[in-house]
């Protein structure tokens, strides 16, 4: 009698969100579409005593688990895949070479209402467009009425109409203004998505042929184009206002009449709203943007949009180069050097890097743009893996600015400013021109100390300084978030003699204020913009064009462009000449030169002037007199000289815990764990504690792992880690590791 064959299972691998560096087996759901078993599916599963969303990595006939324990999943949620395979396979790349758990990897890259198994579906996605009644509207009869008249006239030139997101990036509180408007029967609204219609259509672009490429920026344009549909990673060097944005916007129209998307990263969501509004005015339906600060419906439709194809183009901030993007044909990263690129948290990516591994995956170009290149990014330069496109000047008739040092030695400061600076600022503003005064410092005073005993005070759960909000009356902290009220009296001395130390941009402002009471003064930074749509508004007012003092910490210095601005006066930065990072000067040095671009950029001739203790201090003299590329270029030497990064590879291993042995306990178990022997060019140093060892009430130790090269370094740290993961002292300790750290505290 013949023997019946034994079916093979149906062995379904999952990733979970867990910081368990495995996937999760189980059987199908015991009813299920086959044709549903493809990985990059959503799958909700059992896991201990709670329901969690995975997503199906791998289906196989093998399992390592007895197949009598494994529990079906509960369900399948998608008809078709998420996550396609070339995005799939990126993750877990990504989940490889930075050392995390798979299930962390995916789920970060996914919108959260996707995470807890919402359908994928585009909902509530509001349209608004003139109506026949609203198109007769004289737009001139309504000057008691500027809002209203400002959305008819942006109607007027949309004649698709506009949707929420379009109107969220530009406008403040604008839903009241829009709902007179429809009760008055002038405009219409409909529930739509963006861009259903083909991606490819030519209605949907429109060339802008306003703007004329100089030379260099139409043989950048032409050396990307020519790559289309091939690996090639461009550096993009232009000089600050030298039109890098141009030279992206027509690699985009490019891209799209082919057919294709584009993908453009930027650091920060404050350089969405004028990088939208300018490729608004060339790309017509296919934009969408993604970025923190829409709501999870506006990031799962924008999402959506990008997966199905119907969005040509996809402006975003570091977590969006894990949009799916079927037809990506190229991708733009803007401020590339910027650290922010680097997510310093839980799973620890450089978006930067990753979309370089995209764009060779996929055999398209990538274009890396910036005033001033990392150093990371240069030494590929030289080794010939990119390839170089300069803009060595600013477009247009504008000029690069007047550059001078104001030594600040044995001179009398008023609040900080010097009386050579604050006569600039009263000549520039007479002239009609806006001034910009630059300080990477929030609040009113870094320190507030008691003048008769020399307390200071600081932070009950950080090794630091808390600092003072004088509007307020508050204390903060920065790097905890911890606050208090501002202390009457010293808690030592019982003393009323307390001082305010040092600077911020809450302070200036106010001295400002004092010295120019008629001039408007906008302060930009984070405490000034947590409220959505406030920094689009400040941004507004600026380009207004009446006379205005600007100030504000390195959010302004990014990418804005003010053609009105033309003095920048730059305060604190002696206390970036000197620290214990290696990256610092690099930092310093790419900050500075960003907020020089920030003057001078239209036809009106531009002024720096750099307030400093240490006029004479090399970093300083070498910037000024030689620019950025011979700095760039003595950094590198000496960062080989040093053996440092990018001429060997770092892994910083972290640990933290309520008292201040453990973390040491921990990592010297780590180290001794390593096994060097076998790594004879890995060197592990350390453990030592943090340079700021207790942070939000947990003190912190780490270890750092160097090697020639990241081959080398990921052999030792996938063995490693895992040997770690069984580690008893593990337990009583939190612990991360973080490949290529920008941040050594």
């Amino acid at each position: 009698m013949a023997s019946l064959e034994t079916k093979a299972p149906i062995i379904l691998r999952v990733a979970l969100a867990t910081p368990l560096r495995r996937c999760f087996d189980y059987l199908p759901p015991k009813h299920y579409d086959p044709e549903q078993l493809i990985p990059g599916v959503r799958v909700q599963v059992s896991f201990g005593r709670s329901i969690k969303i995975g997503v199906l990595v791998e289906v196989d006939c093998k399992t390592n688990i007895d197949i009598a324990k494994l529990k079906p999943a509960l369900a399948i949620l998608d008809y078709q895949v998420i996550l396609p395979e070339d995005l799939l396979n990126l993750l877990i790349w990504a989940s490889q070479y930075y050392q995390h758990s798979l299930g962390e990897v995916i789920s970060a890259a996914l919108p959260v209402m996707l995470r807890r198994g919402k359908p994928a579906e585009l909902k509530g996605w509001q349209r608004w467009r003139l109506s026949k009644k609203g198109k007769d509207v004289d737009i001139k009869s309504l000057g008691r009425a500027p809002r209203q008249a400002g959305l008819l006239g942006e109607l007027a030139n949309s004649p698709t109409g506009l949707s929420a997101q379009q109107l969220n990036d530009q406008h403040v509180n604008w839903r009241p203004v829009m709902k007179t408007l429809v009760d008055k029967a002038w405009v219409i609204e409909d529930q739509a998505a963006v861009g259903r219609g083909r991606i490819n259509d030519k209605n949907n672009v429109s060339q802008d042929n306003s703007v004329t490429l100089n030379d260099a920026q139409a043989q950048a344009v032409a050396s990307v184009t020519n790559s289309l549909s091939m690996f090639n990673c461009f550096v993009l060097d232009g000089v600050t206002g030298s039109g890098k944005t141009e030279v992206y916007l027509q690699i985009i129209l490019s891209v799209i009449e082919r057919g294709w998307q584009a993908l453009v990263l930027v650091p920060e969501i404050g350089l969405t709203p004028q990088l939208v509004e300018r490729f608004k005015q060339c790309i017509r339906q296919s934009l969408v943007v993604l970025h923190s600060g829409l709501n999870d419906q506006e990031r799962v439709n924008g999402w959506i949009l990008a997966q199905t194809g119907q969005a040509s183009v996809v402006i975003g901030t570091r977590s969006a180069v894990f949009t799916p993007l079927p037809r990506l044909g190229v991708i733009i990263i803007d401020e590339e050097h910027d650290a922010s690129y680097k997510q310093q948290d839980g799973f620890r990516y450089s978006a930067r890097d990753v979309a370089v591994i995209r764009a060779q995956n996929l055999q398209i170009p990538i274009v890396l743009g910036s005033a001033t290149p990392s150093l990371e990014t240069l030494s590929n330069l030289d080794q010939g893996r990119y390839q170089l496109l300069q803009l060595p000047e600013r477009a247009g008739k504008a000029c690069l600015p007047e550059i001078k040092m104001i030594d600040l030695r044995s001179k009398s400061l008023f609040e900080g400013l010097s009386d050579e600076l604050l006569k600039a600022i009263e000549k520039h503003l007479s002239k009609g021109g806006q001034v910009l005064l630059f300080l990477n410092r929030r609040g009113y005073a870094p320190t507030l100390l008691c003048h008769d005993c020399g307390w200071v005070a600081n932070c009950n759960r950080c090794d630091s300084h808390m600092t003072i909000y004088k509007n307020q009356r508050r204390l903060r902290c920065h790097h905890c978030a911890a606050e208090r009220p501002v202390d009457e009296k010293c808690p030592a001395c019982q003393s009323e003699n307390l001082v305010n130390l040092g600077q911020g941009t809450e302070r200036i402002e106010q001295a400002l204020q004092q010295r120019f009471p008629e001039i408007e003064i906008i302060r930009i930074d984070r405490d000034t913009t947590r409220r959505k749509g406030s920094m689009q508004k400040m941004l507004d007012s600026v380009h207004s064009g009446a006379p205005k003092i600007l100030v504000g910490t390195q959010m302004l210095a990014k990418g804005h462009h003010f053609p009105k601005v033309t003095l920048v006066g730059v305060l604190g930065v002696d206390h970036g000449l000197f620290s214990i990072d290696f990256r610092a000067s690099e930092r310093l040095a790419q900050l500075i030169i960003q907020v020089v671009g920030r003057a001078g950029r239209a036809e009106h001739p531009g002024q720096v002037l750099i307030q400093t203790h240490h006029p004479y201090h090399p970093l300083l003299i070498r910037l000024i007199e030689d620019g950025y590329e011979s700095f760039a270029n003595e950094a590198l030497a000496a960062r080989q000289i040093a053996n440092l990064p990018p001429f060997s590879y770092f892994a910083l291993l972290r640990a933290e815990a309520a008292d201040a042995n453990s973390p040491f306990t921990f990592l010297e178990k780590a180290k001794n764990s390593a096994q060097l022997d076998r790594h004879s060019d890995i060197f592990v140093f350390g453990p030592v504690a943090a340079p700021m060892e207790r942070r939000a009430g947990k003190f912190r130790a780490q270890l750092l792992v160097q090697a020639k090269s990241r081959q080398q370094l990921q052999h030792m740290l996938t063995p490693w880690i895992q040997r770690l993961d069984s580690e008893k002292s593990a337990r009583k300790v939190r612990w991360s590791i973080d490949v290529d750290p920008v941040e050594m505290y």
